[in-house]
């Protein structure tokens, strides 16, 4: 590489060089035959014609040649760079200005080579993962007058709908007719969300997850089979164990007192000096009601029914809440009746209402804001109830919806469990966010018309 750049010859030096020894071989031609033709210019012209012309074009055509070979292969590399052929190089032997573009040709090659390389070990690694992912993966293709077809199925896909056969290539509702008829039904249903399939001891969960996009100008959905047995029986375990180390504590706090309390009875009874025993009485009542209402608690959330849907006025759900708590309305409420399950809903909102007054905020400072709004495309009911409060940290906020989850001492942990419930049957959702001035904003979502 040195000794090309040190004696470069370019294509203007060498041309030039070309012409001016045609030149010169020309003129000596024409002084020798006018040497031995004197007086004939005519003729001298003629044969000095005669024998420069075949030289310059012979030297022409020898050093374009190569160049005219060089342009070819390039015209042949470049149609293969374009089909994906990157494995080509060229050589110049020359140290010129077309060595140079040589030279940045197989540069260009070397990089493609290199990104093609690369592509394919990426493409290898991803299909690798998503072939031995345990989720189910189905890419379905819509072609015009043609049925949804399977353009891509992995390892797990094929086990769960084909016993392990190949499935692309195959209409996706030929090989859901051998499937579970709850997979269908979810499809069906549109969205996602979670079926069960088997009977018994075989009944399996699981989540069904979609997405459409467009690819090379067709549309195509891509459908998630999770299985979520395992987990759901180790959640439910868990929370079994949660709800018999809440309940029994709960008993334990209550029945022990209750004990020492019947038996101081008894003794005071026993010696004759019955002027405590109402108080004592009225201490067991306390504790049984306690007693009863947390059991209570927990029973109308495992049997909360499905909702009944009815038109209501908000006017009138407002005032049926205001008669069991107090709070401060805030703006218009919307003029159209909602749509919900009056009981439900009114237990759902006295829950939120009384958690603000229980948050340390001064009772005038509890509000509810009931509003009509557009949200993502959709018509929906906005429902925040305000407070002064602490608000909650980060760890709290996370785990505040789950079921038997309190911070309070004496708190059950179904307040806004019980709410959540109530709203995601309404086909809503419950948001929890820390104000800006303090306090806390529970907001509850809700579709306008039945969920």
């Amino acid at each position: 590489m040195r000794s090309r750049k040190r004696f470069r010859l370019s294509l203007a030096t060498r041309w030039s060089a070309m012409v001016g020894t045609l030149l010169a071989v020309g003129i000596l031609i024409a002084l020798a035959l006018d040497h031995l033709l004197p007086g004939q210019p005519l003729a001298v012209l003629a044969i000095c014609l005669l024998c420069v012309v075949p030289i310059a074009l012979i030297t022409i055509r020898s050093q374009i040649q190569p160049i005219l070979s060089l342009f070819r292969a390039l015209e042949g590399t470049v149609a293969s760079y374009r089909d994906g052929d990157f494995s080509f190089s060229l050589h110049w032997g020359q140290n010129d200005e077309l060595s140079d573009l040589i030279d940045a040709h197989n540069a260009l090659g070397q990089v493609l080579r290199e990104q093609r390389l690369d592509l394919v070990q990426r493409e290898l690694l991803l299909d690798t993962m998503v072939q031995n992912t345990p989720v189910a993966m189905l890419l379905v293709a819509d072609l015009a007058n043609a049925p949804r077809t399977i353009a891509y199925a992995n390892l797990a896909a094929r086990r769960l709908l084909s016993e392990g056969r190949k499935l692309e290539g195959h209409a996706l509702d030929a090989v859901l007719q051998q499937a579970a008829p709850a997979l269908n039904e979810a499809l069906a249903r549109g969205g996602d969300g979670l079926f069960t399939a088997g009977e018994g001891e075989e009944e399996e969960v699981y989540h069904l997850a979609r997405s459409n996009f467009s690819l090379n100008g067709r549309r195509h959905e891509l459908l998630l089979l999770r299985q979520l047995t395992t987990e759901l029986r180790r959640q439910e375990v868990q929370t079994w164990k949660k709800v018999i180390r809440v309940i029994s504590h709960e008993l334990n706090n209550s029945l022990a007192p209750l004990a020492s309390l019947a038996h101081s009875g008894a003794e005071l009874v026993r010696r004759g000096q019955t002027e405590r025993l109402p108080q004592i009485l009225e201490t067991i009542g306390e504790r049984t009601r306690h007693l009863e209402s947390f059991i209570l608690g927990y029973a109308r959330f495992a049997k909360l029914p499905a909702p009944r849907i009815a038109a209501v006025p908000w006017d009138a759900l407002v005032a049926r809440l205001r008669a069991q708590v107090s709070f401060r309305l805030v703006g218009e409420l919307p003029a159209e009746p909602a749509q919900v399950d009056t009981a439900q809903m009114e237990q759902a909102l006295l829950n939120l209402l009384k958690n603000a007054h229980e948050s340390g905020s001064w009772p005038d400072h509890v509000e509810l804001q009931i509003r009509r709004r557009v949200e993502a495309m959709r018509d929906v009911v906005r429902i925040d109830v305000l407070d002064r409060g602490s608000g909650m940290n980060d760890a709290v906020l996370t785990n505040a919806l789950v079921p038997f989850y309190s911070t309070k001492r004496s708190g059950t942990g179904l307040g806004l469990a019980l709410a959540r419930e109530i709203a995601e049957a309404h086909g809503g959702r419950i948001l929890l966010a820390n104000r800006e001035d303090g306090g806390l904003a529970v907001t509850m979502i809700l579709p306008v018309g039945p969920g």
